[in-house]
């Protein structure tokens, strides 16, 4: 009689996960490099008319690292209509980021791995958030940098609408995602906004 095969130990399908998600990654930081992040103007004109966050919502951009898609044209037209608008704070590693709410001009502070938020002020909950991303495909998967901080905000705020931003050309066929990986509602590029079958 024919015995019965253990069930595949899920170590092996999270370190396949994270091969693929590694070589996914190096592959797209080495591409971004011909991307202009000046682009970012077109991004804004694109949210604004297309996919602009409702009327009084608390709303989570990010101060772009380099190489990214500067958002700041979004984040000054945001708070021109009147919306509080919040920078993330990066805690240490297993926890969900925090966000600070920023003014024009106000002083920023460094953060890990290079990021900037405010040097302090009030802290906010978002209604809807801004995510910056590597990768991303049809379905809304995102590719991070790895560290997991979205994610694990996302999940921690399940009624908020995350869209992600992002250069045209980091549209993929497949991102790798596993089960805690958040799909996005929307991606923002240059070219428009992409609707994703979530």
């Amino acid at each position: 009689m024919p015995t019965a095969m253990a069930a595949p130990h899920p170590i092996h399908c999270d370190v396949l996960l994270g091969e693929l998600k590694a070589e996914l990654r190096r592959a797209m930081l080495a591409r971004r490099a011909d991307w202009n992040p000046a682009l970012g103007t077109r991004v804004a004109g694109h949210v604004l008319e297309h996919a602009p966050p409702p009327s009084g919502a608390v709303c989570a951009l990010f101060w772009p690292l380099p190489g990214e898609l500067d958002v700041r044209p979004l984040l000054h037209a945001l708070h021109g209509r009147g919306h509080r608008v919040a920078l993330p704070v990066t805690p240490k590693r297993g926890l969900p980021l925090a966000f600070r709410r920023w003014r024009p001009g106000m002083p920023l502070s460094s953060g890990r791995f290079g990021t900037r938020h405010p040097a302090d002020g009030e802290s906010l909950v978002p209604d809807w958030l801004l995510v910056p991303l590597l990768a991303f495909d049809a379905a809304g998967h995102r590719l991070g940098y790895g560290a997991g901080y979205y994610d694990r905000t996302l999940a921690a705020l399940p009624h908020a609408t995350a869209i992600g931003a992002a250069f045209a050309a980091q549209h993929v066929p497949e991102v790798p995602a596993g089960p805690d990986d958040i799909p996005l509602a929307a991606i923002a590029t240059e070219a428009g906004i992409v609707r994703t079958r979530r």
